[in-house]
């Protein structure tokens, strides 16, 4: 008995429509992408083995840089990997703001709850 879920003379590639100049852009592209989410990565892990905290300012700026770099792989992820970098610019902004604001709203939650958690400390010390 012979199976029928086996591809055979490989039909699926002639089926693809996909040029040997298309397959080489692919491919070109998703290299570009893993080395540059690759980069970013280990930026961070550098960071993060170089950097020691101790209070300073400088650990200030230290996070916020992990924070924006966390987002710009984010962002890179959502453009590629689930092709809104096709889309036209409108339906971008109509995804991407709600989750930009949401973000920037969870900061400032943070930001000000740490704020006011702190003053209550120096209150009751």
């Amino acid at each position: 008995m012979e199976r029928d879920d086996l591809i055979v003379n490989d039909s699926y590639a002639v089926n693809a429509r996909h040029s040997e100049e298309d397959g080489k852009k692919i491919r070109k592209k998703l290299y570009t992408v893993t080395l540059l989410l690759t980069a970013i990565t280990v930026v961070e892990v550098f960071m993060g083995v170089i950097f020691k905290r101790n209070g300073t300012f400088e650990w200030e700026a230290i996070k916020l840089s992990f924070i924006v770099l966390t987002l710009v792989k984010a962002a890179y992820i959502v453009l590629i990997f689930m092709h809104l970098g096709d889309e036209r610019r409108n339906l971008k902004y109509v995804i991407l703001l709600p989750y930009a604001l949401f973000i920037l709203y969870l900061i400032f939650i943070g930001l000000t709850e740490g704020i006011a958690t702190l003053n209550m400390q120096n209150t009751f010390r």
